[in-house]
Parts: C-alpha cells; structure tokens; sequence
C-alpha cells in the first residue's frame, strides 16, 4: 500500500465523485481510478460503490476511511518532526473564536505568529462561545480559543489576555442615546437582544449579572449567536445590547455605544487550551502569545 493510494482514496471519499477528486489530485480520472482499484485490490475489499450517476462509499470504505485519515495524518507528523529537528517550527494549529469580540486581540496575535513562524498554518473557526470551546479543546478538535473568564472546566488551562467593562449598545434614535454614560437601572422597561442562554456564552453570563445586580431580570426579545449581528439587530430597532467595551469601535451604523454609570462588571478575555495536547507549534504560539497578550496587571 502507498501514501499516494491514500491521498487518492481519501479524495475520492470527500468528493465522492472521480472528475472532481482527479481536478484536486491535479491528476487525469483514469489514473485515478487504477490507483482505487489497486488500493482495493491491497485491502481485499471494495471501497466504493460506483454506477454511471453516483459513487458512495460501501460499508468497508466507510470503515476504512477514519484509519486513512489518522495513516496521512501521522505521515504529515512525522514529516513537521524531521523540519523541527533541523531547527523550525511547523505545524497546524485550529483557533477558536466568538467573533466581534475578539477582535482586538486575535489579528495582533495571528500577525505575529505568521511573523515569527511562518510555517506554522493557522485555521481560524468562528462562532464558538466559551462552552463550546472547552469540548472542543478537550476532544482536540480545536487547539487554542478565545474564552470568557472564569472556565470551571479541569481539563483545560486558562490565562486572562484582557478585562473590558460593559456598556449599551443603543440604536441612534434612542432617548439615551445622546447620554455620556447611563445607569443600567434605567434600561429595566428595554427588550435586550443576546447570546443564547444554551450556547453558554461569557458574555451573556455577564451581561445577564450586570442586570441582576442592578435590580431587574432583562427582557429579552431576540437571541442570536453571531456577536456582531446582536449588534446590527440593535441598529434594526430590536432592541438594546449589553456588549464589552471593546466593541466601542466597531458598532455598524445606526448604533452607539454608552459607558455604564457606577461599579463596572467586566467582561474578562482569556485564551484557553488543553495542557495534554501541546504541541511544538501550540507551545510556539502560547509564548507569542505572552509577548503580544500579555496578562494585564491590574
């Protein structure tokens, strides 16, 4: 059996189809089909299902495919091994994120690693709050992410990257909206737009204790996942937002946003990651990470 048998399998499996599979091997779809046929051939076994309309998977294929993945994935291993051994680090790395929120510190961390480590690749996966995050870390299927502050989870490790009061986010034709601060106590009559209490996002967490200590339970007319679109619903006339003082500089048109009056609740930013998967490249970013995120001192 060869790697190249492998690659074409693997392909042949995502694509299910050989025309398309062939055009991302950069091969022709008759080569391909002898490297298939050979591979079967090796295994004893028929891994696809072919007819004139479709090709599928048959039930060895589908078996066969996750051990392929984990052959290829050890091969790509070894090979960032012997480069890390002639002095460089590589390697792939998946960091995840909530949106909006992060962005006054994901890019300054991703330009940096991109300078000091070019051959370290990045994928960066959006969307994923504080909960989800930690399954993730722990299963492996992301390597680093932006958290809310404090994680409860024992299974990962945490470091606190930065600390952001809460203010309001207000459409432009609201009757506060001219104000230089506001006492939350005053939005107690407002329908608030947020995260989803299920998604088990920080931000709704403290969004949701800044109320309570205020006096009232918010309303919430709307939830939603995606940060920045809490925020162009407010623009729509939805409602109010509850948002960290780091989105101030990037509310879309139609919005404003307003420091709170009185003791602050902050929102506090971390990177998290699972301390039994540190790879050379994961250890490589946590310490850029310490130059250009560091812990703030107060």
């Amino acid at each position: 059996m060869e790697i190249r048998w492998l690659h074409a399998f693997v392909a042949v499996a995502e694509e299910l189809h050989f025309g398309r599979a062939a055009a991302r091997l950069q091969m022709a779809q008759s080569p391909l089909s002898q490297t298939i046929r050979k591979l079967e051939k090796d295994v004893g076994v028929p891994l696809f299902e072919r007819s004139t309309r479709s090709v599928a998977l048959t039930a060895g294929g589908h078996t066969f495919l996750p051990h392929a993945y984990r052959v290829l994935d050890d091969v790509e291993t070894a090979r960032h091994a012997a480069r890390a051994s002639a002095g460089g680090v590589y390697g792939h790395l998946t960091i995840g994120f909530a949106g909006v929120l992060n962005h006054r510190a994901l890019p300054p961390l991703t330009r940096a690693v991109r300078q000091r480590y070019p051959h370290i690749e990045m994928t960066l996966l959006g969307r994923v709050m504080t909960r989800d995050a930690i399954g993730q870390l722990d299963s492996g299927a992301i390597d680093l992410a932006f958290v809310g502050l404090p994680v409860t989870s024992s299974s990962v490790t945490a470091r606190l990257i930065r600390r952001e009061p809460y203010g309001v986010v207000l459409p432009l034709d609201h009757r506060l909206a001219s104000e230089s601060e506001i006492d939350l106590r005053d939005l107690a009559d407002e329908g608030f737009v947020t995260t989803p209490l299920s998604a088990g996002s920080a931000l709704q967490e403290g969004a949701m204790r800044a109320c309570l200590d205020a006096g009232f339970r918010p309303r919430v007319v709307q939830e939603i996942t995606d940060p920045y679109m809490i925020l162009m619903l407010v623009a729509s006339g939805v409602g109010v937002a509850l948002m960290a003082s780091g989105v101030a500089d990037v509310t879309p048109p139609g919005t404003v946003f307003v420091p709170l009056k009185g003791e602050a609740t902050y929102m506090n930013h971390g990177i998290a990651w699972s301390p039994k998967k540190v790879s050379a490249a994961l250890a490589a970013v946590l310490t850029v990470a310490d130059d250009v995120l560091p812990t703030p001192s107060d």
